[in-house]
């Protein structure tokens, strides 16, 4: 094993040739299927080529109304060059016999602009909205907490928020609880299928949310925060799971801006539900809060209810007895399942119902070139994550009354919506990642400063709008789960990477729940400069170094991979043990 995940350098190169240049004498052992399709003469003249900047498209092209998106003609051929067009390395890129969507891959097959655009459409309506809805759902039953905490939840349960108090014990155990289920709901989501499992999660956990209806103190809080985070666990690395059938690596990212905004989106539906709910308090002798739990459970219970019919397994098994029709014709399959493929063949190497095996679980924890990804997902976070927390607490404390308090929430909502839209744009428009999710600590950072030199006795309304701007940072998350998906380089890889990488979000959130202490309150003097520190370590540091080991680590690469001929090229891939990123034809996002 340790050989088989050992980097390659220059010193392996003779090996690596006298390998291959014994191995070229061979036929490459390919079923016949695959034999048949690659060897066929495709005139491929008019394929594009994927780094064509004339006839890419840009979603900031379309948003800002470039000119270059304009010359394109809508009725010219869209289809992009890859490996399937190379004769000889072809066959080594060619899907399992048991991948699902395998009869609609056709290499021949020719799409236009217009065709791909129409398409791209339907997929946003049909799979990429839904997925946003049952994500908002996953928010509306997270942080009702926060809402419950404006309405005297903890004097009604008798918690505090001290150190190892009731409320931060059963917060770090529902962290703790989610980071744990991450790795098994991935697995059993990887066995069952993401289309059965999201929604047998999101039905659980709603049940378990309304059940806090009848919370009666430190226990039961306790064991409803540790049911919830294990049945929520796992939940969005699964949806990302989801969507990769169905978007090429440069269409997910920008899509998974969208689908954290629709989290802010949730976040200011559920202050405004709160603002209503709350005012039941003292109806049939009961607190608001627990009506805000039982209301917004049942309303995630009918979601997850529905998800179950909105989620087909792949493109090309969306009819159903429900949805004759399905929801594309031969050709949009063919179309879907070919344009992903060829951005990306390591798709095709699983079946969407086909477990991991122990051997392909460990290579993908023992992926040490993710590492750097992880620790980012441990410390990004942390600057931001207690400000968040505490606002509802922060903004009573200053003498906010329970409904102008989670009005008060959504400012920082909406603003925080634009900046996250504004950061994946940028993103994209660069083509970057590492510098590029470094501006999140670039904003958290005077912002931390602002709230550090507040007086003991700040103004109510100077509070609010340091801490307001604070939280309206442009979120990053998206960009980094992205990055970790494509980095991870295969489907089995993808599973359990995407897992590991939430996990250490979640343990950040572990982490940064006990920076504020109620003996630091109300200012969080101690908690704030620590946070300061943290964000320093994260810009100075972590960031740049995760760029410039990803770049050390592609010329590596490129200098052996270059030297070699196209027989040597398809020897390796035949013989090579390495799977998914540790292949020398891999190269790493950055």
């Amino acid at each position: 094993m340790a050989d088989q995940l050992r980097p390659t350098d220059d010193a392996q190169l003779p090996t690596i040739l006298a390998q291959v240049d014994r191995l070229s004498l061979y036929k490459p052992a390919v079923d016949d299927k695959s034999v048949s399709v690659v060897s066929d003469k495709v005139q491929d003249d008019d394929l594009v080529e994927p780094d064509d900047s004339e006839y890419q498209f840009r979603f900031t092209d379309w948003l800002f109304r470039r000119g270059s998106h304009k010359s394109v003609d809508l009725d010219a051929i869209a289809t992009k060059r890859s490996v399937f067009d190379d004769p000889i390395l072809a066959p080594h890129y060619w899907p399992k016999p048991e991948y699902e969507n395998i009869h609609r891959l056709d290499l021949k097959a020719r799409w236009t602009y217009r065709e791909e655009r129409a398409l791209i459409r339907k997929l946003d309506w049909k799979v990429m909205l839904w997925a946003a809805i049952s994500f908002s759902a996953l928010n509306l039953d997270r942080s009702n907490i926060n809402q419950a905490n404006s309405d005297n939840f903890l004097p009604d349960l008798h918690l505090t928020t001290n150190g190892e108090s009731n409320f931060n014990l059963g917060n770090s155990l529902f962290r703790v609880a989610f980071l744990c289920a991450e790795l098994p709901s991935q697995l059993v989501s990887k066995r069952i299928g993401p289309d059965r499992w999201i929604p047998m999660q999101m039905t659980l956990w709603s049940i378990v949310t309304m059940c806090q209806f009848w919370l009666k103190g430190r226990t039961s809080f306790i064991v409803t925060r540790v049911l919830l985070g294990a049945l929520q666990g796992g939940f969005i690395p699964d949806l990302i799971l989801y969507l990769s059938y169905y978007y090429t690596k440069t269409e997910l990212p920008i899509r998974l801006a969208f689908f954290w905004m629709s989290l802010n989106a949730c976040s200011v539906v559920a202050s405004f539900i709160a603002y209503g709910v709350l005012h039941l308090r003292g109806t049939l002798g009961r607190a608001g809060w627990r009506w805000l739990f039982l209301i917004e459970g049942l309303i995630t219970l009918v979601i997850g209810v529905v998800t179950f019919f909105m989620m087909p397994p792949s493109p090309t098994q969306t009819k159903s007895w429900f949805r004759p029709k399905g929801w594309f014709t031969e050709r949009e399959e063919t179309i879907c399942v070919t344009r992903v493929l060829r951005d990306d063949p390591t798709k095709g190497d699983m079946h969407n119902r086909e477990g991991l095996t122990l051997k392909r679980l460990w290579q993908a924890a023992c992926d040490y070139d993710l590492w750097p990804l992880y620790i980012l997902g441990i410390m990004f976070g942390i600057p931001i994550g207690p400000p968040g927390t505490y606002l509802t607490l922060s903004l009573r404390h200053l003498g906010f009354d329970t409904f102008r308090t989670n009005l008060l929430t959504i400012p920082s909502q909406v603003f925080g919506m634009i900046s996250m839209f504004g950061i994946a744009l940028i993103s994209e428009t660069l083509n970057d990642r590492s510098i590029v999710s470094m501006m999140e600590d670039v904003w958290a950072l005077p912002c931390l400063v602002a709230l550090y030199c507040l007086p003991e006795n700040p103004n109510p309304w100077a509070y609010f709008a340091v801490a307001t701007v604070l939280l309206s940072y442009p979120y990053t998350h998206p960009i980094q789960v992205g990055w970790c998906s494509r980095n991870a380089g295969a489907v089995a890889s993808r599973t359990v990477n995407a897992s590991l990488y939430n996990m250490c979000v979640q343990l950040s959130a572990v982490i940064y729940s006990y920076i504020y202490q109620a003996d630091d309150a109300p200012q969080y003097k101690r908690g704030n400069r620590t946070l300061i520190i943290i964000c320093a370590i994260n810009l100075g540091l972590l960031y740049p170094g995760t760029k410039l080991y990803y770049l050390w680590r592609n010329k590596t690469r490129d200098r052996i991979w270059n030297k070699m001929t196209s027989e040597e090229k398809a020897a390796y891939l035949q013989t090579t043990t390495d799977l998914g990123n540790r292949r020398l034809d891999f190269r790493f996002a950055h």
